[in-house]
């Protein structure tokens, strides 16, 4: 029978995509921290500047565009203080047979990412 993948895994997923996009484009990771609830999930250098990246993961039908405006000017509070640029990643999951459906594990699925939102 399909397992319905946890909170905890679908948020791990985004941390992969997430994080294979910053190893693709040079990102050195300083801080990984894989807690939904804290943040950032990643600190990172590039180039001398450091950058830190809150990651979060919704499902369909939610819009991984979204995110929480507090949350976010609390982390930039944060990053400026390190002088670091901050960023948001947003990831849709979804299930490829059927949206509606939860992700399974082990089964094809639909991501929706478009990026890091510098914010």
């Amino acid at each position: 029978m399909a397992k319905p993948l946890t909170e905890q895994e679908l948020h791990n997923l985004a941390m992969n995509i997430v994080g294979k996009q910053l190893e693709a484009e040079g990102f050195e990771f300083m801080a990984v921290n894989s807690k939904p609830k804290k943040n950032p999930q990643f600190v990172c250098l590039k180039e001398k500047q450091l950058h830190f990246i809150v990651v979060r993961c919704v499902s369909y039908p939610e819009n991984p565009k979204e995110y929480d405006v507090k949350l976010i000017e609390k982390v930039k509070k944060h990053a400026e203080s390190f002088e670091a640029k901050s960023y948001f990643a947003g990831v849709g999951l979804s299930n490829a047979k059927d949206q509606g459906l939860p992700v399974y594990l082990n089964e094809d699925y639909i991501v929706e990412y478009e990026g890091l939102v510098e914010v």
